[in-house]
């Protein structure tokens, strides 16, 4: 199931549809092993005569390219993994993030099955039914304008997701016969081709208050809302070398064996370093730009948006709300169509409703990240768990419990600071069970965003995984305000998506600086969009992800090597690539 406002129910299309979908999903996703990944394979390809000419078959071509999201994206758990992994406030076991977290990217099937080959199997596969939807005469024009819309939008969203990891990237051609060795394209004609698709794409589609609009498809807001994003990376890039930046971070601990304990945050102010592909590019145009787009979107012109209520904003009922402009989700119970996103960082139960959980419930946030906080923000307050209890811990009666502090300690264990006992549990800890912490991977702020599930009990649950949020786009805005000089107006953004957590509003006289404000978005956005894959992102573009990495002094909370290089800066292209496109003859800097 796709996600965007709306859903697509992949089930109830597989009904519909009978064998057009799974046989269009198939015949799209061959692409032969000995072939560059960018390449169209002609052979098995859908006909026509075989889907159809008519709105039912705008539906199928739609689903067909929807799916690529899922099927070979997200099911096999490299998604969002290979976006999220490679950050500084983002920790887990090392078996699970494994060379990849350590910043070893040469040959990992993150990088080449799931960014690279995932996201130009789905240009192919959006590229040809853009084709067929065109090609088509019985469907009005409303309906194949938009469905042609919503394949520019999936078409300018993969390539976004590859500019940004490996830069300069080929352009595959639209049309059936074109050249398969594609060169690599520079930055800035790969994004003169992202802002094409996107703008095209936003006078094509339906808004989300249309009658048009269906549940489950991209909607005009969608690609403003792209726009924002697209344009704010670009702009953020093209900054000056020497921009500051002020993080708040540093080594996870001091001292060892009894005298572990957790580091005080520190506060760094880096230089930004020049970002390679941007230098010709003009920040302050490109987030006027930003500005631009965002207005729009805030004042209502491609459709309705709003932020939800935080005590909403996670619950499933809410996934196809306006707050959502770009999310994938699946069917719960979907073995083909699934996502790791529940069983990885909310671990599935025993049983449904089960206070145990069975496996998973292994990426978290580390410590730096929570003491970001305000004491009551309600993105720590019901956005972290404080308690979980694993299957093994059944017949000990005992549990974890977060964070270990004072307060914490004393609520879970009736513990003071001197580690006297003076009182009982109490609050969530007062049923009865054993808590505990652990200064490992067992215990950090493991998100609460993706619990609320049909069933918390399988694997394949039906959490979405949202790839663009108003929220995310209000952040962008004020950041893109603020660096145009309208400080004000910039942190009534900024205060919009705080007042929604509960956290204090800021002031400008408290951020009475552009750095101290430029600092407090950056910060704002790594609070907000935690454990959404945004946080390496943001620090690449604003050319300081050496240095915030490189600042945790090797390792993060649960050990995982954190030092990073020149060449961390840049996915390496796969070897595949190389060996099979004449077109490419190297690969990224640090990379064999």
């Amino acid at each position: 199931m796709m996600t965007l406002n709306k859903q697509i129910n992949f089930s109830f299309f597989r009904k519909r549809l009978g064998v057009g979908v799974l046989l269009l999903a198939c015949s799209l996703m061959l692409l032969s092993s000995c072939n560059s990944w960018i390449e169209e394979s002609p052979s098995g390809q859908v006909t026509d005569t075989q889907i159809g000419d008519s709105e039912e078959a705008v539906n199928t071509w739609l689903t067909g390219t929807y799916s690529k999201w899922i099927y070979d994206m997200f099911c096999w758990g490299y998604f969002p993994r290979v976006l999220e992994f490679d950050a500084d406030y983002i920790s887990g076991p090392d078996w699970l993030f494994g060379t990849f977290g350590a910043g070893n990217f040469q040959g990992e099937s993150d990088v080449t099955d799931a960014l690279w080959k995932g996201c130009y199997g789905l240009i192919a596969r959006a590229n040809n039914a853009e084709r067929h939807i065109a090609a088509m005469v019985n469907p009005s024009d409303e309906v194949k304008y938009n469905a042609i819309g919503e394949l520019k939008f999936q078409k300018a969203f993969a390539y976004f997701l590859l500019v940004r990891a490996y830069g300069e990237i080929p352009i595959q051609p639209e049309e059936a016969n074109g050249e398969k060795n594609q060169p690599r394209q520079p930055i800035p004609t790969v994004y003169a081709y992202i802002i094409e698709q996107l703008e095209e794409a936003v006078a094509l589609m339906y808004k989300n208050t249309d009658p048009g609009y269906k549940a489950g498809h991209v909607c005009a807001g969608s690609a403003a809302g792209l726009l924002v994003k697209v344009y704010a990376t670009m702009a953020a890039s093209a900054m000056p070398a020497g921009t500051q930046v002020t993080i708040r971070s540093g080594q996870a601990y001091e001292g060892a064996g009894s005298d572990k304990a957790y580091a005080q945050l520190q506060t760094f102010t880096f230089s930004k370093r020049s970002v390679n592909g941007y230098a010709d590019m003009d920040a302050a145009t490109l987030y006027a730009r930003a500005a631009a787009w965002a207005e729009k979107l805030e004042e209502g012109y491609y459709g309705a948006y709003t932020l939800l209520p935080y005590n909403q904003l996670w619950k499933r009922a809410s996934a196809t709300a306006s707050e959502f402009l770009f999310s994938v989700g699946t069917v719960s119970g979907d073995a083909t169509y699934k996502t790791a996103v529940h069983t990885q960082y909310e671990g599935y139960k025993t049983a449904p409703g089960s206070d145990f959980i069975q496996s998973g419930g292994w990426v978290g946030c580390t410590r730096h990240w929570y003491d970001l906080f305000d004491h009551d923000d309600y993105r720590i307050t019901e956005g972290v768990k404080h308690r979980w209890r694993y299957y093994t811990q059944q017949e000990s009666n005992s549990g974890f419990y977060y964070p270990y502090d004072e307060e914490y300690t004393y609520m879970a264990t009736g513990r003071d600071a001197d580690g006297n006992y003076s009182g009982s549990p109490s609050g969530i800890f007062a049923d009865g069970v054993n808590y505990y912490y652990s200064m490992d991977a067992q215990c950090l702020a493991f998100t609460t965003k993706y619990m609320d599930v049909s069933n918390d009990a399988i694997e394949e649950a039906d959490a979405n995984w949202p790839f663009l949020r108003y929220a995310d786009v209000l952040l962008l805005y004020a950041e893109a305000l603020n660096e145009i000089g309208q400080p004000e107006k910039a942190l009534i953004y900024l205060n919009k998506v705080r007042e929604r957590s509960n956290a204090t509003t800021a002031s400008l006289s408290d951020l009475d600086t552009q750095l101290k404000r430029r600092s407090a978005i950056i910060e704002e956005r790594a609070k907000e969009l935690a454990c959404e894959a945004d946080r390496r992102w943001d620090l690449i573009r604003w050319g300081v992800y050496l240095d915030a990495m490189n600042a945790l002094g090797g390792s993060d909370d649960s050990g995982v090597a954190k030092t990073r290089q020149e060449r961390n800066l840049l996915f390496p292209i796969p070897a595949q690539e190389i060996n099979t496109n004449s077109a490419i003859n190297a690969n990224n800097p640090g990379w064999n």
